[in-house]
């Protein structure tokens, strides 16, 4: 069985030979960047797992990189930043990241968050409802009446707890609770930034449909209507 391979794309050698030790230490293979511009190419041709990605790269912006990678793959991202304002770690969650991490950091730490993600991304094997919502943990995809969404894995996760539990209010430390499983401290903003996104990509492809409801002062919950007969999505 092949080992799982992590993509790092880090400027800074000592922090990638880190990074590379401990990952290695815990069984995974690792394909090292130290510039940006060879890593979408390279994604295109070769099987990967999970990518950690450098915000401050010296010949590219790791937050454009992020979208370019999510334009065509929805593999795990985890972003490294020095940024330490919040507005920073919330403009990479909306453009695709599922996770950051703050420098300097401990690598035990980046290995259980990196095993948190490819724990989230393994196929999840859900059945078809009677409802024709499908909810598909191998492609990170929710499809009904024909349209499909892509997601990321942090969205996937957010859309099926709401999504099978329709009507019930989750807070946003339930959410939290739900796709974080390593006890790590997120705030409720970018719980509120993935809904948002989510939203988005929810409306555009099956149509408006007011799918994820907000409950002012407790959180949020899946429209107990959401699959009314006379719901009519997009052609998108």
């Amino acid at each position: 069985m092949s080992r799982e391979r992590i993509v790092i794309v880090e400027d800074e050698v000592k922090i990638a030979e880190i990074l590379i030790e401990y990952l290695h230490s815990f069984g995974y293979e690792t394909q090292y960047f130290d510039r940006g511009a060879e890593v979408v190419p390279w994604l295109k041709d070769n099987p990967a797992d999970c990518v950690i990605l450098d915000i401050m790269l010296p010949d590219s912006d790791g937050i454009e990189l992020c979208q370019q990678i999510r334009a065509f793959s929805q593999i795990p991202i985890m972003m490294l930043t020095a940024r330490v304002e919040e507005v920073d770690r919330i403009l990479g969650l909306e453009m695709g990241a599922d996770d950051y991490i703050c420098k300097p950091f401990s690598p035990r730490e980046v290995v259980a968050r990196v095993k948190a993600l490819l724990r989230r991304a393994k196929p999840v094997g859900e059945p078809p409802q009677d409802n024709g919502w499908i909810l598909d943990g191998e492609r990170y995809q929710v499809r009904y009446q024909g349209n499909k969404v892509d997601l990321s894995a942090v969205e996937f996760e957010i859309l099926r707890t709401l999504s099978q539990a329709q009507g019930r209010i989750f807070s946003r430390a339930q959410l939290i609770d739900s796709i974080y499983h390593d006890h790590r401290i997120v705030s409720d903003r970018t719980i509120d930034s993935h809904i948002k996104k989510l939203r988005q990509k929810l409306n555009a492809a099956l149509g408006e449909n007011d799918w994820i409801q907000s409950v002012y002062g407790v959180g949020y919950k899946f429209a107990a209507n959401a699959f009314a007969e006379d719901v009519s999505p997009s052609d998108a």
